[in-house]
Parts: structure tokens; sequence; C-alpha cells
């Protein structure tokens, strides 16, 4: 853990370097996700100026729930993005292979490579949308529920992780399985909103197949009903770690059976 935590500070400075080079990259990117994201939330606000509530949630939930679902997406953002660029371009150019020269494992090495600073607008807006729902709704704050929201946030970003380790590993067979992995990070909009208002089937793919809900719905809904927390925040921490060892799995085999460039 400190070889890799030593390692991984020496990668974050040269990427901190990089990006100091682009500032107006990361200065738009930045500020084009909370354009985007702010229209989503005006589009909320019309819809509830017209009804009282969606399914039984009011607009002070559903703000929290989408608030809640931003912080794991962005972490996942910030911290293994560059997983995106094995599923689109570098196994399919032959350029896997720096990975399998060097003493670290392949995996961790892509990961600590490269980060994205422009997640910090999905963490600002989550955090400010967050506070301004517990605002309205009156939510009592204890240390309980910190170290619970805590772990729920970490085990959602890790679910976020490992389905995209699982989509980016798909193109050691694929040689490019970008568009796998955009139709799995499609569904993380179901995340965004109570699973009540979907059909049967809609649920149960994002609940137990594509399992987004688990990284939104569900651990904010503990946060403002207090029920169920074994469900709530007790199966997104499983439903990680499970999927992490699913992962790892996939990518080991995957790595495997790379061919490298002319093969």
């Amino acid at each position: 853990m400190r070889k890799f935590l030593r390692l991984y500070r020496v990668f974050a400075v040269q990427n901190l370097k990089k990006l100091m080079e682009y500032r107006a990259d990361f200065l738009t990117g930045l500020i084009s996700f909370l354009i985007s994201q702010s229209f989503n939330i005006l589009f909320l606000g019309i819809i509830f100026s017209q009804i009282p509530n969606l399914a039984g949630w009011t607009y002070n939930q559903i703000l929290f729930i989408y608030g809640f679902s931003l912080l794991p997406q962005g972490l996942d953002h910030l911290l293994t993005d560059n997983l995106w660029m094995v599923a689109y371009f570098t196994v399919r150019k032959g350029e896997f292979d720096k990975y399998l020269t060097r003493p670290i494992n392949p995996l961790l090495h892509v990961i600590m490579e490269a980060f994205q600073l422009d997640a910090f607008g999905e963490l600002i807006l989550g955090i400010a949308l967050l506070c301004t729902a517990a605002v309205g709704l009156k939510i009592t704050i204890s240390a309980v529920n910190i170290l619970l929201f805590l772990v729920a946030v970490a085990a959602a970003a890790l679910i976020y992780t490992d389905m995209k380790i699982i989509g980016a590993a798909l193109a050691f067979w694929l040689k490019s399985s970008g568009e796998v992995l955009n139709m799995f990070y499609d569904m993380n909009d179901f995340a965004k909103y109570p699973t009540s208002i979907y059909n049967k089937t809609v649920r149960g793919i994002v609940t137990y197949i594509i399992p987004f809900a688990l990284t939104g719905f569900y651990p904010a809904s503990y946060f403002l009903t207090g029920k169920d927390p074994l469900f709530c925040i007790g199966v997104p921490v499983l439903v990680s770690l499970v999927l992490l060892a699913l992962a790892y799995w996939v990518w080991s085999r995957g790595i495997n059976a790379y061919e490298s460039a002319g093969s």
C-alpha cells in the first residue's frame, strides 16, 4: 500500500503539470458540466412547478437523490477515467504493451496514469444540491449517519469503477469496447431518480443487472427515510466487493487474451 501511494503521488504530480499546461481545457470541461447539469435541475423545477410530488417523492427529496448520485459518479470520474482510453484506443492501437513491461500491476498503472479534474464539477454540484435539499428537508445529521454516508459514497463509487473495469476489459477481445462501456454508463441516469417511477423491467435492470440504482437512489433513500439500512447501505457495499472480484477476474482473463499490435 505504501508503494502504491508513493507511486500515485508521483503520477499525480506529473498529471498536474500536464493539466496546468491546458488550464482552458479544465475550465471548459468544468463549466460545460455545470451548465448541462443545471439544465437538468431546471427541468426538474419546471416539472415540480406543475405537480406536488413525483410518485410520492417531493422536489427536495429528488434533489437530494440527484445530488447524492453525483458524488460517487464524480469520484469515479476523477480517479479512474483513464479506463476509457483502454476501452477506445489503447488496446486497439497495441499501446497496452507499455503496461505489461513495467513492474506495476497493469490495472493500477492504468488508473494511476491520469485523473480528470473536471470531475470537480460533479462533486461541487452534488455537494451543493445535497446541502440545499438537506436544509429544505431539515435532515438530522449524526456521527453514525456521517459514517454511513462516507461508506455508501465509497461503495457506490466502487460500483462505477467495477463496471468501468469490466467494460474496458472487453476491449481485449473486441479491440474496442467504448460503445459497450457507453451503454453501461448511459444507465447511470436512472440512479438520479426514485426507482418507483420506472416500470418493473427497468427497475430490475438498474437494481440487479447494471446496478446503478445502488449508487444513487437506494443509499440516498436511507438518509431521507431512515428505513432499510441493511438493504440501502449494506447491499451496495456487498455488490461493490463482489463486482470488484468479478471485474478483476475479467480484466485478468482479458490480459491473457491481449494480442498486441500486428498480431
